[in-house]
């Protein structure tokens, strides 16, 4: 069974006008809407708790959000553990189970949710006594089941498997690590190791450390009156006693000195995935807050921004591109990207480059600080319709420090910008020469490009520094190939296995599937059968030079393209047939692989379709394989049958799977007779 097999299986409304229009003039922005939300009226219990209030009677339903203002926390080897302290906060109580307790909020028409720094609750104001009580109970009487974190381990560790091969992901790993670094809570993500460390123990000192109300906030939005707020807020909330919270203090990241070039390699990526980053101070407090929302816009916010008008509709490098200048009370970040065809990497980085300066040294126009300010208007003016937005707003005028009327006035002084002072605040925001140019695609195919722009230093897909690994000169290709059929039982051996048949099982988001596979090398035939539930999900045959994948009641021939891909998975073991089949081999050195060192062997069939092979220099096995149809597929827990050495384990990473599929080989059996109905 292969990977490229899974693979396979695997205007608004129009309106009339009534009078004449010049449909070729833009209309002009008309003046900035007067923003009404009701005014928050609060009051601090004497345990710390200050409460906010914001009636609103269009609705029968309210809403309690409870906010923790903590410094960040840098978590070091418990990585990961405060993303489990929501789902274990509402995993049960010592009053209710979590069943009993999911059942009973279903029932209720509610909704209750926790995070590591609020909970929340929603509900129709004739229920909310009993949504407040299961409220307090979950905030006073979490059950923390060690049973609810052992899923949640498992949980996170199989998304992390598909995190480390997702190029996005990379991105993200090697864009916080460079802006941040590893002491800086903004630049430090959980692994399995990390995971493995947290216990449930962290998390309840944790949640006995930092779930205090002298550090809290609660804002109640709905059909609810002041004075029935201070009586609920006090029956649930009055008791909950107050405690010393840790602080903590950072370094404030710098930009690069100089712009600087950080590169993963990612041997099967069609695209390279491009971000542009650096650190800036800028939060809603800030001076230049508003101004950076509209130079963000303006270079990568839309489908009118110069990024994307640049990138997608006059280069055609890609679907999209973007930007945005971040807001944070510690530290934001500058960031613009876009995922490109690897062939114009270099070009896409240096055009993205020339916008970022040219929009500082040129600035932006009139027309374009218009059309900026009304898509950021309407934005602010639709986020008003939930309820949150408004509970957010208090809070948040409280934790900053902000004006009373600064939501308020927020659109007005928003239309009151000028593009002078737009510009200005552009030359102070953005910095062409101090950025981390950070690309994740195929070295091979990139590297060169990138090159002339300046170093180009490579990282591992965690964001970590690459280990150069030297190799002997005297290793070739060959001898790589050379050595795997050695380790696997030798060439006699291999090539005297000549069919077979494999059954394997695997599940995904808890359905079973079981594969069959059949091989006849000698008749140059594949087929392969995919079951779920007891029924045919997919039936792949290759024979007589064709291939054809049958699926949903429909049957489908493989283009030449697909079939000279697929040809690889009629053999067993396709090494020994690399020469034959007219296959390209290049060693590109030592890579590490999962902590493994192996040998990078690009694979290129006449087609020019190409698969990226690792084998272990320890044992000469094949590890890992990388195709950019299929994804990576890793082998493991090689087994000895008939004198030759198999995997009987194989995890596939793949973009049409949305978690990794580790499918486990319980029969094989070589050189057993091979019938015409096994090939049907």
């Amino acid at each position: 069974m292969k990977n490229i097999i899974l693979y396979l299986f695997l205007s608004l409304f129009a309106t009339s006008a009534i009078s004449q229009v010049d449909r070729t003039v833009i209309p002009g922005p008309g003046p900035a809407p007067e923003i009404k939300f009701g005014n928050a009226e609060s009051f601090t219990l004497k345990n710390g708790l200050k409460v906010f209030v914001i009636q609103n009677n269009k609705l029968p339903r309210v809403s309690y959000s409870l906010i923790l203002n903590r410094d960040p926390i840098l978590e070091g080897d418990k990585a990961g553990m405060l993303n489990f302290v929501g789902e274990m906060m509402t995993a049960g109580t010592t009053n209710l189970s979590k069943d009993e307790f999911n059942g009973e909020v279903d029932f209720l028409g509610a909704s209750i949710s926790a995070s590591a720094t609020s909970i929340y609750a929603s509900t129709l104001v004739r229920n909310q006594e009993r949504v407040l009580e299961l409220m307090a109970d979950v905030l006073f009487n979490p059950l923390f089941p060690e049973e609810e974190l052992a899923k949640l381990k498992t949980q996170t560790k199989s998304g992390l498997a598909y995190a480390k091969d997702d190029p996005n992901s990379i991105s993200g790993y090697l864009s916080s690590k460079l802006v941040f670094g590893t002491d800086h809570p903004y630049g430090e993500f959980e692994t399995e190791a990390t995971v493995d460390n947290i216990t449930v123990e962290d998390i309840k000192k944790y949640y006995q450390t930092y779930f205090k109300p002298n550090i809290a906030y609660l804002a109640i939005v709905g059909d609810v009156d002041l004075g029935e707020a201070e009586k609920l807020v006090n029956k649930y909330f009055a008791k909950w006693e107050s405690g010393a919270i840790p602080s903590f203090k950072y370094p404030m990241p710098k930009a690069p000195l100089k712009n600087t070039i950080a590169m993963v390699d990612r041997s099967s990526s069609q695209q390279s995935v491009i971000n542009i980053t650096y650190p800036l101070e800028n939060s809603l407090a800030s001076q230049d807050y508003l101004s950076s929302r509209l130079v963000g816009f303006v270079l990568g916010g839309g489908t009118s921004s110069r990024l994307f008008m640049n990138l997608r509709e006059d280069k055609k490098f890609t679907y999209g591109a973007n930007a945005d200048i971040g807001a944070d009370r510690l530290v934001a970040t500058f960031s613009a990207g876009a995922s490109v065809r690897g062939s114009a990497t270099d070009s896409a980085v240096q055009e993205i480059i020339y916008e970022i300066r040219n929009l500082r040294e040129k600035g932006i126009n009139s027309e374009e600080l218009e059309s900026a300010k009304a898509n950021l208007s309407g934005s602010f003016a639709r986020s008003l319709e939930n309820p949150a937005t408004i509970a957010n707003f208090a809070i948040n005028m409280e934790r900053y420090n902000l004006p009373k009327d600064f939501y308020l006035t927020y659109l007005q002084r928003l239309n009151a910008l000028s593009v002078e002072e737009v510009n200005a605040a552009a030359k102070r925001l953005l910095r062409p020469d101090n950025l981390y140019i950070t690309v994740v695609g195929n070295a091979a195919e990139i590297e060169k490009g990138l090159l002339a722009l300046g170093e180009v230093k490579r990282f591992t897909n965690m964001g970590d520094p690459e280990k150069q690994i030297v190799m002997s000169a005297e290793m070739t290709a060959d001898q790589v190939i050379k050595n795997y059929i050695s380790a696997i039982g030798g060439e006699s051996n291999a090539r005297a296995i000549k069919t077979s048949k494999m059954e394997s099982v695997a599940e995904i988001q808890g359905m079973k599937l079981n594969f069959v596979a059949v091989y006849d090398e000698p008749k140059g035939a594949f087929a392969q059968r995919v079951m779920m539930m007891g029924n045919v999900a997919s039936n792949t045959v290759i024979k007589d030079g064709k291939g054809s994948v049958s699926a949903m009641g429909q049957s489908n021939q493989l283009t030449d393209e697909q079939y000279e891909a697929a040809k690889m998975s009629m053999y067993i073991f396709p090494e020994l047939h690399y020469e034959e089949l007219g296959y390209s081999l290049v060693l590109e050195g030592i890579k590490d692989v999962e902590g493994e060192n192996a040998y990078k062997v690009i694979v290129s069939n006449p087609t020019g379709s190409k698969q990226i092979n690792y084998y272990s220099v320890e044992t000469g096995l094949k590890i890992k394989t990388e195709s950019a149809e299929a994804g990576d597929m890793f082998y493991s827990g090689y087994e000895e049958v008939k004198g030759v050495k198999y995997p009987m384990m194989m995890l596939l990473k793949s973009p049409m799977i949305p978690m990794p599929l580790e499918t486990k080989i319980e029969k094989i059996e070589f050189n057993v007779s091979i019938s015409e109905d096994d090939m049907k």
